[in-house]
């Protein structure tokens, strides 16, 4: 048992992509395939799959490289809100990452959604994570 599975994911991410890995696995939950679907949208990696392999199931996701440097798509992607101190912003004072380069992945009302989708849709809530 995790105490923070959204920090768990992250440093699996993190993880894999400083040891240059094509894939990386992770233990499910529906909080996580929503951020992997952003992710996804976003160009921040190349595929993803889920598993429903017994109780939990896993998430498989194929890292995203440049094709001739190598460079990793992710540059950073650093956690936010954690368990002892969380991070909420209503739809007007949400963050901007790198002034529109990066995201900010926030859990809101309405869904899990980017920083750009809260503004357009005009909800707040917690800030997860920002994915530059």
């Amino acid at each position: 048992m995790f105490t923070d599975p959204i920090a768990d994911y992250l440093t699996r991410i993190r993880n894999g992509i400083m040891a240059n890995h094509k894939v990386v696995e992770i233990p499910a939950s529906n909080l996580k395939k929503e951020i992997t679907k952003i992710l996804y949208d976003k160009g921040y990696i190349l595929s993803y799959k889920f598993e429903d392999k017994g109780y939990q199931g896993n998430i498989k996701i194929a890292l995203k490289y440049h094709p001739v440097s190598k460079v990793p798509a992710i540059k950073k992607i650093q956690k936010i809100s954690k368990p002892g101190l969380r991070k909420y912003a209503d739809n007007r004072n949400l963050p901007r990452v790198l002034n529109g380069l990066g995201i900010a992945i926030i859990s809101t009302s309405k869904g899990v959604m980017s920083d750009k989708d809260a503004r357009a849709n005009k909800v707040g809530g917690e800030v997860l994570c920002y994915v530059y």
